[in-house]
């Protein structure tokens, strides 16, 4: 008989019940026992390894598994090397679906909020107002119109923005809804070779037209989705640490993105009757300007070296004659 007595005098107990008839809660590490009675009366221990002896004496084992595999550690090796192949798994093959999936499911107005958001802390943040001259601008702009012609969205599909680039110096980006920044950095540097400067933004529209910037994002976001869940709750400071290392291993999209994109850039350039080369001589521009060696410009083997791309975009156009 198994006899449990509350808050009554010495040997008066509350309930008594066989064995057999009682329900006791498995050991999961440290967590009290229940005892639940047939008449719903309910004892609690922390005493467990007294129940684990009451329950080995009448050959009842009622440890639990989850208890024994935490104290059967090569067990848990297995459990680990199972997570380790889930997770692997899940961000080789689920996350990029589930990509796929959500770029096509986005709407147009989520990605304009989210192109403005972007650009509105970026203005607050790193960029200045345009410092080149307005006839400049209308010059380049005119010519990105007609080049954004040939272009999947044709010319109201793209917008040109100025910016006083600052700590980013020569650069251009895109954003999801058709948002190009150029910096007067990256014109400076061109000089008054124009065609180069229509390949980079040519460059751009192709990262626009195959939605690059929107996958990147869905890919990070996923990727630290699936490190927090695999690790658990962390704290914001460890959150931060897996969220940017996530960032980094969508690099490793990086590099079919950008080969991708200068392809687009060459197809554009020869429609408009452009230099197809001219993004090739910016990059042979930027290495001497800048004094890199190709093993300077692949950024951990994830964005091909320019003088890789060079190399790519002269295969390319030599394909296309």
């Amino acid at each position: 008989m198994l006899t449990v007595g509350l808050d009554q005098r010495p040997g008066d107990p509350v309930a008594f019940n066989d064995l057999g008839t009682v329900t006791i809660s498995d050991r999961i590490g440290r967590v009290p026992r229940r005892i639940t009675f047939a008449n719903g009366s309910l004892f609690e221990t922390d005493d467990n390894d007294a129940i684990d002896r009451l329950l080995r004496g009448r050959r009842a084992n009622r440890t639990g598994w989850i208890h024994e595999m935490e104290r059967f550690h090569p067990r848990l090796i297995v459990v680990v090397l199972a997570v380790v192949l889930l997770a692997g798994a899940i961000y080789r093959y689920a996350i990029p679906a589930m990509v796929e999936v959500a770029v096509l499911v986005t709407p147009p107005a989520a990605t304009r909020a989210l192109a403005a958001g972007t650009l509105q802390s970026l203005d607050q943040a790193v960029f200045e107002e345009s410092e080149l001259p307005e006839a400049r601008q209308k010059e380049i702009d005119t010519a990105f119109r007609a080049l954004a012609s040939h272009a999947e969205r044709g010319p109201d599909g793209y917008s040109l923005n100025f910016r006083k680039g600052g700590p980013i110096g020569p650069n251009a980006f895109a954003l999801p809804d058709g948002t190009i920044v150029l910096t007067d950095e990256l014109v400076e540097l061109a000089d008054k070779d124009t065609d180069a400067i229509l390949g980079v933004l040519a460059h751009e529209i192709g990262h626009v037209d195959k939605e690059h910037s929107l996958r990147q994002l869905y890919r990070a976001a996923g990727t630290a989705g699936l490190i927090m869940l695999v690790a658990g709750d962390i704290g914001s400071a460890g959150e931060e640490i897996l969220t940017n290392g996530a960032a980094l291993l969508t690099l490793s999209y990086s590099r079919s993105a950008e080969s991708e994109a200068d392809q687009v850039s060459v197809t554009l350039m020869r429609k408009a009757g452009r230099d197809p080369a001219a993004i090739g001589r910016f990059f042979a521009l930027i290495e001497e300007k800048f004094k890199l060696e190709d093993d300077e410009t692949s950024f951990l083997s994830t964005h091909p070296g320019l003088g890789e791309r060079r190399e790519q975009i002269d295969r390319l156009i030599e394909e296309s004659k």
